[in-house]
């Protein structure tokens, strides 16, 4: 039959599926592509440092960012007195505290009204704050009612010791509440020096 002669001459013109894969990668070894990984295990490097030199280089990495990072790039031309490196810690510490009492007022529009309201206590200032005139008006307040006042230099660290995350640029320490509490020694040690910067 004429059918069955071309069913015969197909079947043997048609090659079988792995002489093809075969020629495929006979073809990719001649091009250069597909080498497969050597899995021969890789030699430990025998250099390796020990993890406490790993842990002092990263530490002191950390110091120098935080250093880097707490030095304020600007300082406002009305910021005196600026509080110095002693007291600032003194104060970062005394805002700490009054946050966890609940006994502090954060920002321009809340410091100014509690001072409105004749809140008594210690109004810290950031220091690198621009432009001048978000905190201008606030020292003049300060003295109208007998507030003590002082600049600090960095908004961050003002903002972190008030336990907000964006940096702050004033804080007032309420006396009442806080001299109720066990921080009333390092709140008057804060106005002696305050006073004593004046």
């Amino acid at each position: 039959d004429f059918s069955s002669s071309l069913f015969f001459h197909h079947q043997t013109q048609r090659k079988p599926h792995h002489h093809l894969l075969l020629q495929k990668n006979t073809n990719r070894q001649k091009m250069g592509g597909d080498k497969t990984p050597s899995k021969t295990p890789s030699k430990k490097r025998s250099s390796l440092k020990p993890e406490k030199e790993k842990k002092e280089k990263r530490e002191k990495s950390d110091d120098e960012k935080s250093e880097k990072s707490s030095v304020p790039l600007y300082r406002s031309p009305i910021a005196t007195p600026l509080s110095g490196k002693k007291t600032t810690k003194k104060l970062l510490r005394l805002t700490q505290k009054a946050t966890k009492v609940k006994s502090v007022r954060r920002g321009v529009k809340e410091v100014v009204k509690a001072i409105r309201k004749s809140e008594a206590g210690i109004c810290l200032i950031a220091g690198d704050i621009f432009p001048v005139d978000v905190i201008s008006h606030l020292p003049v307040l300060c003295e109208e009612n007998n507030i003590p006042y002082i600049y600090l230099p960095s908004k961050e660290e003002l903002g972190v010791a008030s336990s907000t995350k964006r940096p702050t640029s004033c804080v007032l320490i309420n006396s009442k509440k806080i001299k109720a509490t066990e921080h009333s020694e390092l709140y008057d040690e804060c106005v002696k020096e305050i006073k004593s910067s004046a």
